[in-house]
C-alpha cells in the first residue's frame, strides 16, 4: 500500500484555511500525511496552522510565491503520491480513497478528478471543472499542442517519481507563470493520466460574478473564477506555454509545438474582443480573427459533436445586434458562476 501527502498551500486565506485543512485531515488517515506550507501570510493564517499541533506538518516560510511552495512541498514529501490543495479549496469525504484506488490499479503519472465550483460560503453553484474527460494518453495530444481538460490545482494528484522530473522550477520570471501549470501538463509526458469524472472536491470561486451593463468595466462580469481578469489571461498564456516548452526541452529532451491549442485561452481572447463593444467590432472579430477560436472547437479531440455544435451556436449569439443579449452570452462562456441561473442546478 502506497501513501499520499496532501500539501496545503497557504497564503492569506484565513477565512477558508481551516476548512481546507479539516477536509485534508478527514481523508484516509492511515494513508494520508497532511503538510501545510504557509508562504509568508500576513493575516491570521499562521495562528490557525499552529492550532493543529502535531496533527499536521507545519512549514512556515517567507513569501516566495507558488513555485517556492510547490518546490518545498515536493522536497519534503516522503510518500509515493502528492496532492497540492489550495487553501481556499476543499476535498470531499472519500476523495483520497478513490485517488489511491486509481493509483493502485494503474501505473499513472497523474490521477485527476472533477471539482465542484463552490461560492465563498462553500455552496455549490451547479458548475464543475473540467467539463470534459481526457483520454489516458493525453500526453501524446500535448505533443501535438493540445492542452487537455484538467481541473485547477486542487483536483490533481501526482506520482512523486514523475513529478520530480518536472519540478523543482526556478521562481517564475515571466508574466502569470504558475507552478501548477508545469505540474499539470508536464507530468503527462511521463505517463498516462486517469480521470475520475465524479466531483471529489470544491473549487472556491469567491470573486463576484455580477452582470455589468454596457460601459461598465468588463473584468467584473468576465472574471474566470479566481483567475486574473480576461486581459491578463490573454497576456499570460503565451508566456506559460513558452516556459513549459523550455522546461520540457531541458528536462525531458522533447520539443513541443511553438503554439498551443486551448479552448480556455481562445475563449478568453474571444471575450476580450467582443464584450461590451459595437456590433461592427464583434463582426470584425468573426470575419478576421476567429480562426483559431473555431479551430479549438471544431478540431477539439476531447469534445463530442453535440458539445461542439452547442459551443458554436452559443458563440453566434455573441454576434446578435442586441448588446445586452450578446454580452450575456459572453459572460456565460467566460464565467462558470454566470451559468448557475441558466443551468437551474
Amino acid at each position: 500500500m502506497k501513501d499520499i501527502t496532501i500539501v496545503v498551500c497557504s497564503y492569506n486565506y484565513e477565512r477558508f484555511l481551516r476548512e481546507a485543512i479539516d477536509s485534508a485531515l478527514a481523508q484516509v488517515p492511515a494513508r494520508t500525511h497532511v503538510m501545510v506550507i504557509d508562504d509568508g501570510s500576513t493575516d491570521g493564517s499562521r495562528a490557525i496552522i499552529e492550532s493543529y499541533g502535531d496533527r499536521i506538518e507545519a512549514v512556515l516560510k517567507e513569501n516566495g510565491g507558488q513555485a517556492s511552495a510547490y518546490n518545498l512541498g515536493l522536497e519534503r514529501t516522503k510518500t509515493d503520491y502528492l496532492l497540492y490543495l489550495d487553501s481556499d479549496d476543499v476535498l470531499y469525504d472519500g476523495a483520497v480513497a478513490q485517488v489511491l484506488d486509481a493509483f493502485d490499479r494503474g501505473d499513472y503519472a497523474k490521477v485527476q478528478f472533477r471539482l465542484s465550483v463552490i461560492d465563498g460560503d462553500g455552496v455549490p453553484t451547479g458548475a464543475h471543472v473540467p467539463n470534459s474527460t481526457p483520454p489516458e494518453d493525453c500526453g501524446n495530444l500535448l505533443r501535438r499542442g493540445w492542452l487537455y481538460p484538467s481541473p485547477p490545482a486542487s483536483g490533481n494528484a501526482y506520482r512523486v517519481s514523475a513529478l520530480k522530473r518536472i519540478l523543482p522550477i526556478q521562481k517564475a520570471k515571466g508574466r502569470g507563470i504558475a507552478a501548477d501549470f508545469f505540474a499539470i501538463y508536464g507530468v503527462t509526458l511521463l505517463g498516462p493520466v486517469h480521470a475520475i469524472d465524479k466531483p471529489l472536491g470544491g473549487y472556491r470561486a469567491h470573486r463576484p460574478a455580477a452582470d455589468s451593463e454596457p460601459g461598465d468595466a468588463p473584468q467584473v462580469g468576465l472574471s474566470i473564477a479566481n483567475c486574473e481578469d480576461i486581459d491578463e489571461v490573454v497576456r499570460a498564456f503565451p508566456h506559460r506555454w513558452d516556459a513549459l516548452r523550455n522546461l520540457v526541452r531541458e528536462r525531458l529532451g522533447e520539443a513541443l509545438p511553438e503554439h498551443a491549442i486551448d479552448f480556455s485561452y481562445e475563449k478568453a481572447r474571444l471575450c476580450a474582443q467582443v464584450y461590451d463593444v459595437s456590433l461592427a467590432q464583434r463582426w470584425h472579430w468573426m470575419l478576421f480573427d476567429s480562426g483559431r477560436y473555431f479551430h479549438s472547437i471544431v478540431a477539439n479531440p476531447f469534445w463530442s459533436v453535440r458539445k461542439k455544435v452547442s459551443a458554436i451556436a452559443l458563440t453566434l449569439v455573441c454576434l446578435v445586434p442586441s448588446r445586452r443579449v450578446s454580452d450575456h452570452a459572453v459572460r456565460y462562456i467566460a464565467n462558470p458562476l454566470a451559468r448557475q441561473a441558466s443551468a437551474g442546478r
